[in-house]
């Protein structure tokens, strides 16, 4: 067998270079192009794999004819499986996205391949029963055959065994029988998509000068079929969506595919509720709540070209789109879009990506877009569409600082008496208010007033968090949990256990004793575990079923609540301390987002945020509204010392099952650290976690300046250093987190 039919087989694990298979004689060579998806033995199982590319072997071998024994060793393609090759876009995609983050490709292509990973096992077309041509009088027909055979007959389309045994109450014996005889044959039930058309006609809204400017210029984009970046910035309740969504309906026009990825997609039901409006159907999901037949139905639809819109979370990036025409990402300065484990990416940054692959336009949107992403745009990389009014004459909120230390809450207490006026006020006007802390559970901390011992996870670097509905305290991190204490563990004082600090639920607690009368819906992670939940939760709010809502970030996601008029922050310090780089960035984002709640319809709103530090920048910011000019200040004290987005980062994550390990390990790359001009390496030093899940853990961070290329630095420091099976080293490019 010549070398030409020995192919390059990547599988979704993480390998780092593909492996080599023949192709057997009974299978066509032609056939096998990059991106077919076959079954290749591995060890003694069976595994799913892609044709990688058709040319150049692995350096070092050769496999002359005189020398049979060495393909001897190269095992055979089991089969093809009956789908269609992935993109050739996406194979690059898969590369670029390997290369760019230092991840072995198996395991990017393993979140390629998640719809379909058990396809081999689960994906039997499915048949049914029609009439044959053979003659009923060659065989005795009994009652039950007599039911099946006047059913079936006339009818073009097969019928599964299991309905037949439902429908006319026979044995699936008795279908057997028939078909054994010949009187009935099998027959593939007729394919069916799961996915409607959206009508880009069905519901036109009307909108504003402002806003319709915006949507013609993004339909001139997709109609280009062009890459183009766009960063689409308006006020909260400026209606970015409807102009977005004019972007979409031209894309649909065109018959390209449309790609929405949102932070939390399924915490949107609000959005899928928009969309069904303005197109009559709805748009197909890819989250992880599917299950894997849908799943698996909906990456065949896109596949196929069967699904025009797409709306997902960050992982719907790897998703085989074949005539991909737009990529919307919503929300974009949201922390959420980066993947913190296993393949460490920025969806937002891979979209952008994705689209320069696919020569098709992206759309980036925000109230308050990031920094990076507004340095391209002022640097004119990207375009900047700009919304300064909200939609149908609402008025921006009335944002207020309550300094704590002028009107501290009672003692013990954190609802100071100036927001408790107000939210007096606006109940007894049939209004809703909004309370956020961005903490779960009762109390962030618990100790004993006896010795002072605080209570801390045994796996992790943190304290353990008071969760009074459950009588639990609980670490966040890794999901431990213990009983509460009826006395202290270190020096067992009986009763001696106090919780220190608020959490979402002891605003509630307190709440209720303030505001007796109140209807109070309680919004977090703990409470909204589903879909199904959050669309119950938006119900009850959009029927005035309740007049006080109490949530962490999640009451940050874009929400549109017409009656609300006034939201409490209970804590808008929260964040603003640590020596994380985007801490004031990420502060006001938050603040001004969930601020944004407050009057969007026709009541004025008000935003009260309870500060300590009623003079800090952020709070001077959210005060007089003018986002950009904070983040023009932001972006000069990091040019100076050029922090992203003027330099690059990367942080190296040292760990294991000991801290002499990790240490051992962090030092040596400490050690052999690159030494040119431009590059810094900070560290090696204990994570802020320093205790994760059991694992030992130290960083080091690489920062260097802009026009540096900061992969193939890491490329040679990682080499430098041998660690055992062990210890763990991550890399995060372009960290968002440090901890």
């Amino acid at each position: 067998m010549p070398p030409s039919h020995i192919l390059p087989v990547l599988l979704p694990y993480p390998f780092k270079e593909p492996f080599y298979y023949q192709v057997p004689p009974e299978l066509e060579y032609e056939s096998l192009r990059p991106g077919t998806l076959i079954i290749v033995p591995l060890g003694s199982r069976e595994e799913m794999g892609v044709i990688w590319e058709k040319h150049s072997l692995p350096k070092g071998i050769s496999l002359p004819e005189e020398k049979p024994k060495k393909i001897n060793k190269i095992k055979s393609i089991i089969s093809i499986l009956p789908i269609p090759p992935l993109p050739t876009i996406l194979l690059e995609f898969i590369d670029w996205v390997a290369a760019y983050t230092i991840s072995p490709p198996g395991l990017v292509l393993a979140i390629a391949l998640r719809g379909i990973q058990t396809y081999a096992s689960t994906n039997v077309p499915k048949s049914g029963w029609i009439l044959s041509d053979t003659p009923i009088d060659t065989i005795r027909v009994t009652p039950a055959r007599e039911k099946i055979i006047q059913f079936l007959k006339d009818k073009e389309n097969p019928f599964t065994t299991g309905f037949l045994t439902d429908a006319l109450q026979v044995s699936s014996s008795v279908i057997q029988g028939l078909a054994k005889a010949g009187i009935i044959e099998e027959k593939l039930l007729p394919y069916h998509c799961p996915f409607l058309e959206p009508d880009p006609s069905f519901h036109i809204p009307l909108l504003s000068d402002e806003q319709q400017e915006a949507a013609n210029f993004l339909s001139v984009k997709v109609k280009e079929q062009q890459f183009s970046v766009t960063l689409l910035q308006g006020v909260t309740g400026s209606g970015k969506t409807e102009v977005y969504m004019q972007a979409i309906a031209t894309c649909i026009e065109q018959r390209q595919q449309v790609l929405i990825l949102l932070p939390e997609i399924a915490l949107s039901s609000q959005w899928i509720e928009r969309f069904e409006k303005r197109f009559g159907v709805k748009p197909a999901l890819w989250h992880s709540d599917l299950t894997n037949k849908q799943r698996k139905l909906t990456w065949q639809a896109v596949i196929n070209n069967e699904v025009s819109v797409l709306v997902g979370a960050r992982s719907a990036l790897f998703l085989p789109f074949t005539h991909l025409g737009l990529i919307i990402i919503d929300e974009e300065h949201e922390t959420s879009f980066k993947q913190e484990e296993g393949i460490i990416y920025h969806a937002r940054d891979m979209a952008i990506v994705r689209a320069r692959l696919s020569n098709c336009p992206a759309v980036l949107v925000s109230a308050t877009p990031s920094l990076e992403t507004l340095t391209n745009a002022y640097h004119q990389k990207y375009h900047h569409l700009t919304l300064t009014a909200r939609h149908g004459g609402a008025s921006m909120p009335d944002v207020q600082v309550v300094d704590l230390r002028a009107t501290p809450p009672h003692r013990g207490l954190f609802l100071s008496p100036p927001l408790i006026i107000a939210t007096q006020q606006r109940l007894e006007k049939g209004e809703q208010v909004l309370y956020f802390l961005n903490r779960r559970g009762y109390a962030p901390l618990t100790l004993c007033r006896a010795c002072g011992h605080r209570l801390e996870c045994p796996h992790c670097s943190a304290w353990l968090v008071e969760h009074r509905r459950t009588q639990r305290l609980v670490c966040h991190h890794c999901e431990y949990f213990i009983p509460i204490p009826k006395e202290c563990p270190y020096c067992d004082a009986p009763d001696s256990m106090v919780p220190i600090g608020p959490g979402i639920e002891r605003i509630t607690e307190e709440a209720r004793a303030t505001f007796p009368d109140a209807k109070i819906l309680v919004m977090s992670s703990d409470s909204l575990t589903s879909p199904k939940a959050t669309a119950e939760a938006i119900r009850q709010i959009d029927q005035k079923e309740v007049n006080l809502i109490i949530g962490t970030q999640i009451v940050a996601k874009g929400w549109h609540f017409p009656f609300l008029t006034l939201v409490g922050v209970i804590d808008a310090d929260l964040g603003l301390s640590g020596a994380d780089l985007r801490a004031s960035e990420k502060t006001l984002q938050l603040l001004h987002q969930v601020g944004g709640r407050a009057g969007r319809a026709h009541s004025a709103g008000i935003v009260m945020l309870q500060s300590y530090l009623a003079d800090h920048p952020v709070m001077e910011t959210l005060v007089k509204g003018d986002f950009n000019e904070f983040m023009l200040q932001e972006a000069a004290e990091r040019q100076m010392g050029f922090w992203p987005p003027y330099g690059r980062l990367a942080a190296i994550i040292v760990s294991a099952d000991t801290s002499d390990e990790a240490m051992q390990i962090a030092y040596e790359l400490g050690q052999n650290a690159p030494q040119m001009e431009g590059v810094i390496v900070l560290g090696p030093a204990p994570a802020p976690l320093a205790l994760l899940r059991n694992r030992y853990r130290q960083r080091l961070l690489l920062r260097t300046q802009k026009h540096i290329a900061i992969q193939p630095i890491l490329h040679q420091w990682l080499s430098s250093v041998k660690a055992k099976k062990s210890v763990k080293i991550d890399v995060d490019i372009d960290p968002i987190s440090f901890l």
